[in-house]
């Protein structure tokens, strides 16, 4: 049935469909999206204590625990690049996770074991470390469900060999109050932002947001709710709705929103950010967002850019790789945008 209610479907700002110019159709659709989303969490102090603080490689690593809103704290790691000179500020890029066990540990290099350096080398995943070692400032936290905000000690209620998606947990818990997974995850990383743009070392004017997979999702959304973010980079998070949701399953509770489908496309969606600065990386081998319809959708994101007058703010990262991050362009990207 949904299947079929997905090949016949035509979303109301789907924008191949629209006969007006590009700012109406922004004008017009954004505040619909936005709206699905619900509320979002309370802003707060964030009460910032440093735990602990490290050199290696080049890079000066600081912990911090901060308030994230009213009922949550949330770790933060940073990375700093040693060659910064006394009172020199840098740009500094948020670096979503994406699903997994370790959340923002792989991104940010942690290969102490094993098996987080298989995790790591498998999707090329840790472009927090790499991104710092090219001079930014890096940053991340965890959203709900992942590494230090991981619920899996919670009893089985279902009872032996019967897990519960905690993606999707949420999303019924978000709703139930009015929210979304989305609106508390970004409020995570805005409550982040505005702790890490008070530090001496960065600029808060240059603020770009990255991440792969499920950090594809938060960095499409980070972007489109907190305009600090001057570019953004989406890692194999590009797909239409029928394709990779509808017909392949591959979506859950911390990537959806009450009525967002009847509203827009997933390449409506991204285009909603132009003139945004815009890197889509696209891996030719993704099993998870397959490379025809990933290409598709960046297509009609094409199209929209055209129309906002903003081409030379889109590229694409088509690397040969699977669900992983290219890092062919990002350095380069980041710092022309920034």
């Amino acid at each position: 049935m949904f299947v079929h209610m997905a090949d016949e479907h035509q979303p109301k700002f789907h924008f191949e469909n629209w006969t007006g110019d590009f700012e109406s159709w922004r004008a017009s659709a954004k505040p619909e999206v936005m709206k699905c989303l619900g509320a979002f969490p309370e802003t707060v102090d964030p009460n910032p204590e440093l735990k602990l603080e490290w050199e290696e490689e080049g890079i000066r690593g600081q912990r911090w625990i901060i308030d994230v809103n009213p009922k949550l704290s949330a770790t933060v790691l940073i990375f700093f690049p040693t060659d910064m000179k006394e009172g020199e500020k840098r740009p500094a890029l948020l670096c979503w996770h994406g699903h997994g066990p370790y959340g923002k540990e792989s991104v940010m290099g942690n290969r102490s074991t094993p098996e987080r350096k298989a995790n790591i080398e498998s999707t090329n995943y840790d472009y927090g470390l790499q991104m710092a070692h090219a001079g930014f400032v890096t940053y991340a936290v965890d959203w709900l469900g992942n590494a230090d905000l991981d619920d899996d000690s919670k009893p089985n209620w279902w009872g032996n060999g019967h897990n519960r998606d905690w993606c999707n947990i949420y999303y019924l818990h978000s709703t139930m109050f009015g929210m979304t997974s989305i609106s508390i995850n970004v409020g995570i990383g805005m409550a982040t932002t505005s702790f890490v743009s008070s530090l001496p070392e960065v600029d808060s004017g240059r603020l770009g947001v990255m991440g792969l997979s499920g950090g594809g999702t938060m960095t499409l959304w980070t972007a489109l709710c907190d305009e600090r973010f001057k570019a953004a980079e989406i890692i194999c998070y590009s797909d239409l709705w029928a394709a990779f949701g509808i017909r392949d399953i591959n979506y859950c509770g911390m990537q959806v929103a009450p009525g967002l489908y009847a509203l827009v496309d997933l390449p409506d969606l991204q285009g909603l950010l132009a003139p945004l600065p815009l890197l889509i990386d696209v891996g030719v081998r993704d099993m998870c967002f397959r490379v025809d319809t990933a290409i598709a959708c960046y297509h009609q994101l094409e199209e929209i850019y055209s129309a906002a007058s903003a081409t030379e703010h889109l590229a694409l990262d088509l690397h040969p790789r699977g669900h992983a991050w290219g890092g062919n362009k990002s350095q380069e990207f980041f710092s022309k945008s920034l």
